[in-house]
């Protein structure tokens, strides 16, 4: 295979363990995995040796409100966020705590995010990040099972927080807002006799008190992170220094080889959330690297006009965002008039075949760039030169399109928690690897687990399994869940419960998950997460969840239809009524159910793997009604007891 070297050898079944395929890695690491940088043990060090490298670089900016308008980004410098930071850090060590205690940061990304989690990493205590979307119950079972000692919190969501009481006040003794406390407050954490501070205040706390450093291995803890948890309660992932300082230079090397080397005039949109590792570990590269990083001011409506002022280098992205731009450009491209969107067309197709036949995105078709796809390119700030997507599957469809039109690499990349994020990526200019999570990063050796229940063969010649991973990157376990340790690491490897499919070239297809196998009356396993992948490739529906039991025959499926599809379509054949009545109407549900029937047909689908009945939904899988995770995977038994009401 191409992109990747064996350093291993696969063998056959034996002591009730399933056979295994050969052990790769990228090709980049033909020579041996990237060399440590002498002095960099922590976390911590990756800041502080930004800090002496480029002090007066901009590091975290925000939007300035003035007058209720959002102005300019104003910027702090390396040096001013370190000196802040070391405030934040004695204030803290002033509470009581020390190397190994453990504190949360509950809030949306903002610069006081960031200077609370320096501030931990240079005292070695452990940071203890809370999606912002969590609820109080998961709030309070995260503050309670890490024993968290102090909780950073951005201001609206202080209330929460003390909502969590008396439960947490265990071991929570100190919070501290973002911004500012109310008296009201105050009086309520006074009655379980819980210190509550203003970002302000707090600064101010150690007075003139210097705590020094303790001393950090790379073994050390830095960061317990929560999975958002699909089933049951969340699990702490424990991250050391080391799986953060090896992913940094696993990418790192990786850039460098494709010629996107990071440097300290990239800038980076921080919208995704800190309390995910994806994002974590990217902000850290920045970081490392000197370059500046950006906030949101939490809005998806407003996230666009931040982008346009910002002008990102380099953007994260999940899939739900990729597809709403996605979504946005072909409602624009329609509405343009005939000539407007006959141009377009015509100029996709062109630079499409050119990228096919092997052309760089940059060379395929210069004038099209310039007349037509500048447009796209300056509607994300007009400097974005790498989009990475992450943390669920991208399609295909979106893929190849936002590829041609954003001039700019579009990869796909895959990683969990517990293999601190990238594990592999796809490679700049390789349309191959459309559909892809692209070949192994150059820290990390990979190879596949046969799953003989679900027909999977590692040995076969297209190779098909469990995907497992080995390397420092890994976890080093679940805080308190060592029965749950046990069952994902095996001698040293990480099974992911994702099945994969190596590719010609080196890359890996994600094609099913493990665990959500469930059998039909007549005795069929279904995999429902490869049905999911090849149903969303219908560009008339925008997420579905399918659904079958040991007591039934068939597949049913809820599905959120594409808005402008639907709208399109009813337009087209004469029916009348806003979205919401169009997903009531029979004839609707049986043009999406017709549209999933196409597909499962052109992909030869078997007769049971066929849905037979559909719900349309107007309003999308979203977390309020806990129904998606806050990195958009679907929560199966709660779908499930959402929707069986309309069984």
């Amino acid at each position: 295979m191409q992109n990747v070297v064996e350093v291993e050898p696969g063998r056959p079944a034996a002591d009730g363990r399933p056979s295994v395929g050969p052990t790769y890695r990228s090709a980049f690491a033909r020579d041996g995995f990237p060399p440590p940088v002498p002095g960099l043990d922590s976390c911590y060090d990756i800041f502080r040796m930004a800090v002496e490298k480029y002090p007066d670089n901009r590091m975290l900016g925000h939007r300035e409100i003035v007058d209720g308008k959002a102005g300019a980004y104003v910027w702090k410098t390396y040096r001013e966020v370190f000196d802040i930071a070391s405030k934040i850090g004695n204030s803290i060590r002033s509470c009581g705590l020390a190397k190994g205690s453990h504190c949360g940061i509950y809030g949306a990304n903002c610069p006081e995010w960031i200077i609370t989690m320096e501030a931990c990493n240079a005292h070695g205590i452990y940071c203890v990040p809370l999606y912002d979307t969590l609820g109080a119950g998961a709030v309070e079972f995260i503050l309670c099972h890490a024993e968290v000692e102090i909780a950073f919190a951005e201001e609206k969501k202080i209330e929460l927080l003390l909502k969590t009481l008396p439960k947490s006040n265990e071991f929570l003794k100190t919070i501290v807002s973002f911004g500012k406390v109310t008296q009201e407050q105050k009086e309520e954490a006074s009655k379980y006799e819980l210190s509550i501070y203003s970002w302000d205040e707090f600064l101010s706390l150690a007075a003139d008190q210097e705590f020094d450093l303790p001393d950090k291995e790379k073994t050390d803890i830095c960061t317990i992170m929560y999975t958002s948890g699909t089933t049951g309660d969340p699990k702490g992932v424990l991250i050391s220094n080391a799986s953060i300082i090896c992913l940094i230079a696993g990418v790192d090397r990786l850039l460098n080889r494709v010629n996107e080397k990071l440097a300290e005039s990239d800038v980076y949109m921080s919208y995704l959330p800190l309390a995910h590792i994806f994002d974590r570990v990217v902000e850290e590269l920045f970081i490392f690297h000197g370059a500046s990083i950006g906030f949101w001011r939490g809005d998806v409506k407003l996230l666009v006009e931040d982008i346009g002022v910002l002008k990102p280098t380099i953007m994260c992205a999940v899939p739900r965002v990729l597809d709403r731009i996605f979504s946005g450009l072909q409602a624009k491209i329609s509405s343009g008039g005939f000539i407007k969107s006959t141009l377009f067309n015509l100029a996709y197709k062109f630079k499409k075949f050119r990228m096919m036949r092997g052309a760089k995105h940059d060379e395929a078709a210069a004038i099209c760039d310039k007349v037509v796809f500048s447009k796209v390119k300056e509607g994300l700030g007009g400097n974005v030169r790498v989009i990475l997507s992450g943390a669920a599957p991208l399609a295909t469809h979106v893929e190849e399109y936002l590829r041609v039109v954003t001039c700019a690499h579009v990869l796909q990349g895959y990683g969990l928690t517990e293999t601190c994020a990238g594990s592999f990526v796809s490679l700049p200019n390789q349309m191959s690897m459309i559909g892809t999570v692209g070949p192994p990063v150059p820290n990390i050796d990979v190879r596949l687990e046969s799953v003989p229940e679900m027909d999977y063969d590692a040995l076969a010649s297209t190779a098909r399994g469990e995907i497992c991973i080995k390397g420092e990157t890994l976890f080093s376990g679940y805080y308190k869940r060592e029965d749950l340790t046990k069952e994902v690491l095996i001698d040293g490897w990480f099974h992911t419960g994702d099945i994969g499919e190596w590719q010609p070239d080196g890359s890996m297809k994600i094609i099913d998950r493990k665990k959500n196998i469930f059998k039909l009356s007549q005795g069929e396993y279904v995999a429902v997460e490869n049905l999911e992948n090849i149903y969303g490739l219908v560009s008339a529906i925008d997420s579905i969840w399918i659904y079958g039991n040991s007591f039934e025959s068939f597949l049913v499926s809820v599905v959120n239809p594409n808005k402008e599809a639907l709208e399109s379509w009813a337009a087209a054949n004469g029916i009348s009524g806003d979205f919401e009545s169009l997903c009531q109407n029979p004839k609707a549900k049986e043009y999406i159910l017709g549209e999933l029937s196409r597909i499962g047909k052109e992909k030869k689908l078997k007769g049971f793997e066929f849905i037979k009945d559909v719900h349309l939904e107007p309003v999308p899988f979203d977390m309020d009604r806990d129904l998606i995770t806050p990195t958009y995977k679907k929560k199966r038994p709660q779908l499930l007891k959402y929707y069986q009401v309309l069984a």
